[in-house]
């Protein structure tokens, strides 16, 4: 299991058990925020940003030279169809085995895994947001029987056109929160979080 941790998240962990047990126990941890970057730079820690979005892009480009199965779980109907699309389109050869959209009853996460199962995915990529997307591939790992799993957020989104990613500039200046609360006021409870973290941070305490 990779996870993606970006403040917001780690911010929820500190409430949540199941979820901070659940990036303690990951086989990899990135830094997706400039946030978390922030943070491990003032521990002494030098690593840089390493974004779902960016990691989609990486993992469709090794399916695509090594044949790797990749399977697309989440976000609304017809958004993982018309990403795995564009994704073969970017990347000829990219191994895209299944798509399915997130809206289903968490009572049905078995019933769900089992049908991605049948894909045989080496690669599950799953976008429905943290913490939902970290716990529905803790639960049911074994049940898909992917080689790797990762929750992508709303990389999906991107990668089918209905969200657009902040430029190359933005990121730079580190404001792409910012960007993304522009483009979707939705993000406001995410966002409202930021200054929590930072106060952790400097508290020592996150």
């Amino acid at each position: 299991m990779v996870v993606t941790a970006d403040s917001y998240g780690l911010v929820l962990a500190r409430d949540d058990a199941e979820l901070a047990a659940i990036y303690k126990g990951a086989a990899l941890v990135t830094a997706d925020s400039s946030g978390v970057v922030w943070a491990l730079g003032r521990m002494g820690a030098r690593v840089e940003r390493v974004s779902g979005v960016d990691l989609v892009g990486e993992l469709c480009g090794l399916s695509a030279e090594h044949g790797y199965r990749v399977f697309l779980l989440g976000a609304a109907p017809g958004v993982a169809e018309l990403a795995a699309e564009k994704l073969r389109l970017r990347y000829p050869g990219c191994n895209i085995v299944g798509t399915r959209n997130g809206f289903f009853p968490e009572a049905d996460a078995d019933v769900v895994a089992q049908e991605v199962g049948k894909s045989s995915p080496d690669v599950l990529l799953v976008a429905m947001g943290i913490p939902r997307q970290e716990k529905f591939i803790a639960k049911t790992l074994a049940l898909t029987g992917a080689k790797v799993a990762m929750g992508v957020g709303g990389s999906l989104d991107v990668y089918s056109g209905h969200v657009k990613r902040a430029p190359a500039w933005v990121q730079k200046t580190k404001m792409e929160w910012l960007w993304r609360l522009l483009l979707n006021p939705k993000k406001f409870e995410k966002v409202a979080k930021l200054p929590k973290f930072a106060w952790l941070v400097l508290r020592g305490k996150a």
